[in-house]
């Protein structure tokens, strides 16, 4: 590393990091090692506590750098202003790594030995030699250069004002790097030159990556991060009646419920309800346009909202949920799930978890803010979102039946004879009806139509007298409405599955049910007809290996949590960190000095014991060769400097007892057997015959002309 390079790096970095001072004042701390001889006597197992206290130094500020991104997952999320604030996210957090590897190379630097462990900087080889692997034991690598690269590359990361400091500094800073070591094989004009092809391709690379850069902006890349999840849409809901074939949902959990009280939790999660029926189509409209939707207000404290005015409920139970669906701007949006007499949102921040609430006439409530929504709803009996039926005779959504439908449902009116009954007589007759000739099924047949023409509603209820809760909910609207009652459609989710003291939601747990009108209280109330056998049937479908789509979800949900910041982990994340670094500290300051002394006497143990082959006699011959004028280069091998020194005429009387003395302290020098006592005498004998004959030459002929 050339004197000075590193004060250079990190004082570039900081300038462009906003850090100059810092950087300047680790460039000096790391450029006086060279000035100072105070070192450290730190060994392997000292490098590899202080590169875990980096490694987990460096988790936890990215850790922290994260969790205070105030836009929570954009890269995830696909909201391109949450995608923009995690990008200075972890450009913030990359612009920090020198500083966390710091330690790293100050050990470095200060230390007897100016290189690391190979196994420090490897988990994988930490890992093999502790398995006994000698393999890369001794094997020391200068991490200067390396530690030089992380400077240039976290000071890319930097505010982009146009200006071209950052290159050419960075050019600069690079040729200063690569003067030293430069291939002395061409002429400087040539360096130069090669040098200003590279900065030149750099300079046309980085104007292309600004180009790119800015055509990439003028695409939507939502399409990209778009989640193809589940989603309720609070116009219209196509059924699945007339499909053929088995209807399959997962059983991903999608809601968590903790309710006030352990146990009782709301039956039902009311998504969004809908008025018209499309026959033809088999869908449910709700008879209006995203112009319904009125915004609703946050209180005061700006963590409740209130949706029916005037209504105190004491129940109370908090909702985690998904948003699955995007707003025209790209942010998070989705129905919420709410029981039934839903009439308050309360710990939902209007400052970082929604940017609006809505809801309509139909007692939808839609949120756009961040992709897990978790909030506490107060719920109980009485007034709801949804306003009383149309009164007007030219509107009466609550009490249309399709023409098409009549014929059926007359046939099955007549079955329960309801002459002079009474609301609660019709809604007993309707559910009992259901309960005793019908039963739950997500597997519909093809054959078995009453008509070519009749339709799957039909179908379901004068011949298979099977489906799901989708043939219920609308044989039921429509039965209500043909006796004089005001109905509606309504989907969600039913609420059943027990988790520790709260409750769990599934995809398969998604319901669809009845709202009828209660003239005598003034109220929407729910109606189910589903026999309740379904719920054992969509729980029997259950895989062997559910507990695996629970842990995924479980991991999922907790990962969301961290994502949207909504487990308030950034206050707790240096504190569970501290005692680790702490531990790692003490090994580091502590530990090795206990181990100091046992350590000096091991080195003096094998100081002690001659390495093998050291006292060889060939060692004696090639100084006398050297002397000729033949010197050892170094690290070449002994095999390719003797056949240099055999080029000389001089010595052709003895290139074959230099060559087979060669073999002997090769043999004496790195084979575990050694040389047996006879070998042994006979390389000091014959290495001694050369020297004599060496020194003749020497005397009659001081230096050989054919060697330079």
């Amino acid at each position: 590393m050339p004197p000075f390079l590193l004060l250079a790096a990190l004082s570039f970095w900081g300038w462009q990091s906003g850090f100059f001072l810092v950087g300047a004042i680790m460039g000096v701390v790391l450029e006086s090692a060279r000035f100072t001889s105070a070192r450290w006597n730190l060994d392997d197992n000292d490098f590899n506590r202080i590169f875990s206290f980096c490694a987990v130094l460096t988790v936890a500020v990215a850790g922290y750098a994260f969790s205070t991104n105030e836009a929570g997952g954009g890269l995830i999320n696909g909201n391109p202003a949450a995608i923009h604030s995690s990008l200075l996210t972890a450009a913030r957090f990359l612009r920090w790594l020198p500083m966390t590897t710091f330690a790293f190379i100050t050990a470095q630097l200060f230390n007897g030995r100016p290189s690391v462990p190979l196994t420090a900087v490897s988990l994988v080889l930490r890992w093999r030699r502790r398995r006994g692997d000698p393999t890369f034991k001794g094997h020391y690598l200068d991490i200067s250069f390396p530690y030089f690269m992380l400077c240039l590359f976290s000071a890319a990361f930097h505010t982009n004002a146009g200006a071209q400091s950052f290159f050419w500094g960075e050019c600069a800073l690079i040729a200063w790097a690569l003067w030293t070591p430069r291939s002395r094989r061409f002429g400087i004009f040539t360096w130069f030159a090669a040098l200003a092809m590279v900065i030149g391709l750099g300079f046309v690379g980085e104007f292309g990556i600004n180009q790119a850069e800015r055509a990439i902006q003028n695409f939507n890349a939502f399409w990209m991060t778009r989640f193809f999840g589940q989603r309720t849409d609070p116009l219209q809901s196509m059924t699945s009646m007339g499909q053929i074939g088995k209807l399959k949902l997962s059983a991903k959990i999608v809601i968590w419920l903790k309710p006030k009280n352990v146990g009782q939790a709301p039956a039902y999660l009311r998504e969004a309800s809908y008025r018209i029926y499309g026959a033809r189509n088999q869908t449910w409209y709700a008879g209006g346009s995203h112009n319904d939707f009125e915004n609703v207000s946050p209180e005061p404290d700006n963590t409740s909202w209130v949706l029916v005015p005037g209504k105190t409920d004491a129940d109370w139970v908090n909702i985690a949920c998904y948003l699955n669906d995007r707003s025209p701007d790209g942010d998070p949006q989705g129905v919420l799930p709410l029981p039934s007499g839903c009439s308050r949102l309360e710990n939902l921040p209007a400052i970082s978890s929604v940017i609006s609430l809505q809801k309509n006439r139909n007692g939808t409530v839609l949120a756009i803010g961040s992709g897990l929504m978790m909030f506490d709803a107060r719920y109980g009996p009485g007034a709801t979102l949804d306003p009383p039926p149309d009164a007007s005779l030219t509107n009466r959504f609550d009490l249309t039946v399709p023409t098409n439908e009549v014929p059926a449902l007359n046939q099955v009116i007549a079955e329960m004879d309801l002459t002079n009954a009474d609301y609660t007589q019709k809604l007993r007759a309707v559910k009992k009806i259901f309960f005793q000739k019908f039963t739950y099924s997500v597997w519909q047949k093809e054959d078995g139509k009453p008509a070519a023409d009749a339709t799957p509603l039909t179908h379901f209820l004068l011949a298979s007298h099977s489906g799901h809760c989708e043939y219920f909910a609308t044989a039921t609207v429509l039965l209500l409405r043909k006796l004089g009652i005001p109905a509606r459609y309504a989907v969600g989710y039913f609420v059943h599955e027990t988790s520790g003291s709260g409750f769990i939601v599934r995809e398969r747990d998604a319901h669809a049910w009845c709202l009828v009108w209660n003239a005598a209280t003034k109220t929407w109330e729910d109606f189910d007809t589903t026999p309740p056998s379904w719920v054992a049937t969509e729980s029997g479908r259950t895989a062997a290996l559910e507990w695996l789509v629970d842990l995924r979800s479980w991991l999922s949900f907790q990962f969301e949590k961290f994502r949207w910041r909504q487990a308030h982990l950034q206050q707790y994340i240096f504190g569970a960190l501290v005692p680790v670094m702490v531990v790692l500290l003490y090994y580091i300051i502590f530990r090795r000095h206990r181990n100091q002394n046992d350590g000096a006497q091991k080195q003096r143990a094998q100081e002690k014991i001659p390495r093998p082959g050291l006292d060889s006699e060939f060692y004696l011959l090639e100084r006398q060769l050297a002397a000729r004028g033949v010197a050892r280069q170094p690290s070449e091998p002994l095999s390719d400097w003797l056949a240099r020194a055999l080029a000389d005429p001089a010595l052709a009387n003895s290139r074959t007892p230099l060559r087979e003395l060669l073999r002997l302290h090769y043999n004496y020098r790195f084979d575990p057997r050694g040389l047996s006592r006879q070998e042994r005498e006979t390389l000091a004998r014959e290495a001694n015959i050369c020297l004599d004959t060496l020194a003749r030459m020497e005397r009659s002929q001081p230096r050989a002309s054919g060697l330079r």
